[in-house]
């Protein structure tokens, strides 16, 4: 009997399809440029077939046998997953593992706490987590490396099922001696967007920033937030702030976490609470898990954010 491919396989396979790149589609999978590579060959050696149009160059190209095999690879995973859930399902809710995804604008500031009570509500759960970028995680969904993710919202969920938890209010830090200190509340039209210290690319709370900034009719005109500061942590936007580099949008989250606690900035509320992010839960659409993911407001519940 033939040697069927293993899902190992199938997930390289499928990865490399959606994504066209074979470095993104190793960081999607978890492992090395060289190991998804030597994956994909033996794939083909195995099959006795070419999936890889090799005289593309660098490009990553399918034959049209190849683009065949990785469509019916996915219905085959899909399946495998569908077994899964349904075992999973069949026992009490949240007994079996749990591969969890979180951004690093939420990680930080929950997650000691978040752990601690998914151990306390169901200690028969298996869980791993992994922090990254929502794009990232996403990728890591769809190909079946992930089962729920911990995102802010609005973000580009194309393909996910969304369920929303809770509002993550923003509010203003600056440095103590800034023009913009001493005030309770600070309307948009005050903020300057060249003093906006920013996150890089990448971070679903930069374009909330730049969305919240673009609701201002002062700001609309301003294609360039110039600020040459950005960072790549929250923690990294405090700090900047402390030291007078400029001033920042930051989530309620992260203030209730005593994350600014001993920090030389000024805390001043949004007038007319202008601007939030949603925290929210995302998983494949049309998992067999929906009902036993949405219990996770309750564990959301309990943190009391």
């Amino acid at each position: 009997m033939e040697a069927l491919p293993s899902p190992q396989q199938l997930r390289y396979l499928i990865a490399l399809s959606e994504l066209h790149h074979f470095g993104r589609a190793a960081n999607a999978c978890s492992v090395t440029q060289s190991t998804l590579s030597a994956g994909i060959l033996s794939l083909e050696r195995q099959l006795n077939v070419s999936i890889l149009d090799r005289t593309a160059g660098k490009r990553v190209v399918f034959t049209p046998l190849g683009q065949e095999i990785a469509e019916q690879a996915r219905i085959a995973l899909q399946g495998l997953e569908t077994v899964r859930e349904m075992v999973s399902f069949a026992h009490e809710p949240l007994s079996s593992s749990l591969r969890l995804g979180i951004i690093p604008t939420i990680a930080p500031y929950i997650l000691s706490f978040l752990v601690r009570e998914i151990r306390k509500t169901y200690p028969k759960l298996t869980l791993t987590i992994q922090e990254d970028i929502t794009e990232n995680l996403m990728e890591k969904l769809f190909i079946g490396y992930l089962d729920l993710l911990i995102i802010a919202m609005p973000c580009s969920c194309g393909g996910a099922d969304t369920y929303a938890l809770y509002k993550d209010k923003f509010y203003l830090i600056t440095p103590k001696d800034h023009v913009l200190a001493s005030l309770d509340r600070v309307s948009l039209h005050q903020i300057d967007p060249k003093e906006i210290i920013m996150l890089q690319d990448g971070h679903c709370l930069r374009d909330q920033t730049i969305d919240m900034c673009r609701q201002s009719q002062t700001m609309k005109a301003v294609n360039d937030f110039s600020n040459n500061f950005v960072a790549s942590s929250l923690d990294t936007v405090i700090s900047m702030v402390e030291v007078g580099l400029g001033i920042a949008f930051i989530p309620e989250m992260v203030i209730k976490s005593g994350a600014i606690v001993n920090k030389d900035v000024a805390v001043c509320s949004l007038e007319g609470n202008p601007a939030w992010r949603t925290i929210g839960l995302a998983w494949r659409r049309n998992s067999l898990r929906s009902a036993e993911f949405k219990q996770f407001e309750k564990v959301f519940q309990k943190l009391k954010l």
